[in-house]
Formats: C-alpha cells, sequence, structure tokens
C-alpha cells in the first residue's frame, strides 16, 4: 500500500488529466471527476464511469446532469507498492474512464494498454 497525502493524490490525477492530447480534450464535455476514497459496492474498483457514452447518445440528449469519472484514491493506493507505480497506474485508470466516455469497451481499452 502507498501513502500519500491527499492532495499529493490530486497532483497525479491532474497531471494524468494534463496528459490528455487536445484533440481529445476538446471534445470531453460535461463530465465531473472526482477523486472518492473506494467504490461503495466494491473496493477493487480502482475508477468508474457513470453516464451515457458518447456513440450512445441521441439527438434529444440533454446532458442536463453531467456525466461522472470517479478515481478511487485508496483503492489506488492499496493497489500500488511505489509512488512511480501510483503515478502510472492513475495515468492508466484516468485514460481508462475517459475511454469508457467515448465509448470504449474493455478489450478495446485493453488493447490500447488501459485495461
Amino acid at each position: 500500500m502507498m501513502e500519500i497525502s491527499d492532495e499529493r493524490f490530486e497532483e497525479l490525477v491532474d497531471q494524468a488529466l494534463a496528459q490528455i492530447p487536445d484533440e481529445v480534450h476538446e471534445h470531453i464535455k460535461n463530465v465531473v471527476f472526482l477523486i472518492e476514497d473506494y467504490n461503495p459496492r466494491s473496493p477493487y474498483i480502482l475508477g468508474q464511469y457513470t453516464g451515457v457514452a458518447l456513440p450512445k447518445r441521441t439527438f434529444d440528449h440533454t446532458g442536463f446532469l453531467p456525466d461522472t469519472i470517479a478515481i478511487y484514491r485508496q483503492a489506488l493506493k492499496d493497489y500500488c507498492w511505489s509512488e512511480d507505480e501510483l503515478i502510472e497506474q492513475v495515468r492508466i485508470t484516468v485514460m481508462h474512464e475517459i475511454g469508457h466516455y467515448f465509448g470504449l469497451d474493455e478489450d478495446d481499452l485493453h488493447r490500447l494498454g488501459y485495461g
């Protein structure tokens, strides 16, 4: 298990978000990124996208409420043994959940190295 401050963990998430290419980032709209300790249903999940993926949206999708991407801080810290490992796993988790936003499934994400 990795021990770092909550502030440092937030920096790691910000760093991962900063690595998203501009041409991808410009298509991410109405998404809230949350940092929580664990998924309430499964403490082993590292992140979770909740919403309607872009390819599944219909013409009448209002987007009234934002989609969410939760990054599970304590689950990630439990999963990793070094800060370097945590930095990489946070990056992978952020990209994985953004991939779900764009409609990629688990097989797609594994092929791309984010699974």
